[in-house]
C-alpha cells in the first residue's frame, strides 16, 4: 500500500489545515454536524453491542466504524481541527489567521454540538419507545456512563479533575494520531488500518472524547441518569474539551513540525521564529483532503 512519507505528511496537514478555515460557514457547519452524527451512532453502536455480548473490547474494536466513514466522507471533528487549523496557523500558511483558527473551531463545535444532540435524541426515542416505556439494558447502560464519568470524578475532587484532563488528553492524542493516519496512506484499506488502531486503543481505554462525550451525557440524562447538566458541564465536557485540544496538538502535530518541518522545507517558517521569515507553500487541491 503505498505509503505517505513523514515529511510530505506535514505538508499535507498543513494544506488540510488551511483549507478548513477557508470553508464557508455553511460548508463548516455541515461537515462538523455529519461527522458528529457518524461518530455517535458509531458509539451507539459499540456500547449496544458491549452490553448484549458482556465484551467491552468487542464494542471497542467495532466503535472505529463511525469515525472511518466520517473521515472517508471529509467530514470534521473538532478534535481534528484541534491539531490540523494550529499547525497551519503556526506554520504561517496563507489565510490562516489567529481570529480565522478561533472561527473554524466556533463552527465546528456548534456543527458538532448539533450532530450529537440529534442522535441522542434519536436514539433515546430508539431505547423507549419514543419514551412510552422504560429504557432497555443498553439505555440503562448509557445512564450509568454518564453517571459515573462525572459524579465519579467529582468524588474524587482535584484529583478527579486532573485525571479527567489527563484522559481528554490521551484520548485526542490517540483520535489526532488516527485523522493524521488517514493521510498516511492513498489506498482506502490502508486509510482504514491507519484510522482503526488508535480510535480503537481510545475507546477500550476509557479515554475522554469531547464530541462522544456531547452524545453520551446527553442521552444519559433523557435515560434517566442521575447527574445535571452542570454535573455535565463541570465534571466532563469542559475539562475534556481542554485536554482533547492540548493531547492533539501537544503530541501529534507540534512532533511531526519539530522532526520533520527541516526535511519538508518548513523549518524556520513557523510563528515562533524571526519576522521575516519566508512562508512555505503547502498547496494541495481539495479533492486531495477528502481524508483529512
Amino acid at each position: 500500500m503505498p505509503h505517505v512519507k513523514p515529511p510530505d505528511l506535514l505538508t499535507a496537514m498543513i494544506a488540510a489545515g488551511g483549507s478548513k478555515v477557508s470553508q464557508s460557514t455553511r460548508e463548516t457547519l455541515v461537515r462538523a454536524y455529519m461527522a458528529a452524527a457518524l461518530l455517535t451512532l458509531g458509539a451507539a453502536f459499540a456500547v449496544t453491542v458491549s452490553t448484549r455480548v458482556g465484551n467491552p473490547l468487542v464494542g471497542a474494536m467495532l466503535f472505529p466504524v463511525g469515525f472511518i466513514m466520517l473521515y472517508l466522507l471529509g467530514y470534521d471533528l473538532l478534535t481534528g481541527v484541534f491539531t490540523l487549523v494550529p499547525l497551519a496557523w503556526l506554520t504561517r500558511a496563507p489565510g490562516v489567521s489567529f481570529g480565522a483558527m478561533m472561527r473554524n473551531w466556533g463552527l465546528v463545535f456548534l456543527g458538532n454540538l448539533a450532530g450529537a444532540l440529534t442522535v441522542a435524541l434519536l436514539m433515546a426515542i430508539y431505547f423507549t419507545y419514543g419514551f412510552s416505556v422504560e429504557p432497555d439494558e443498553v439505555g440503562q447502560a448509557l445512564g450509568t456512563i454518564g453517571e459515573g464519568r462525572t459524579v465519579g470524578y467529582a468524588e474524587h475532587g482535584a484529583a478527579g479533575m486532573l485525571t479527567l484532563f489527563v484522559r481528554g488528553v490521551l484520548c485526542n492524542w490517540m483520535v489526532s494520531t488516527g485523522v493524521v493516519g488517514a493521510m498516511m496512506s492513498k489506498s482506502v484499506i490502508g486509510k482504514v488500518v491507519c484510522m482503526w488502531m488508535p480510535i480503537m486503543l481510545f475507546f477500550y481505554m476509557g479515554f475522554e472524547h469531547s464530541i462522544v462525550n456531547m452524545f453520551l451525557f446527553p442521552s444519559g440524562l433523557m435515560l434517566g441518569g442521575d447527574f445535571t447538566i452542570v454535573d455535565y458541564l463541570v465534571w466532563n465536557e469542559i475539562p475534556t474539551l481542554l485536554g482533547n485540544l492540548v493531547g492533539g496538538f501537544t503530541f501529534v502535530a507540534l512532533p511531526l513540525l519539530l522532526a520533520h518541518g527541516r526535511q519538508a522545507g518548513i523549518g524556520g517558517s513557523s510563528r515562533s521564529q524571526q519576522e521575516g521569515t519566508t512562508t512555505p507553500s503547502a498547496p494541495a487541491r481539495e479533492s486531495e483532503l477528502v481524508a483529512s
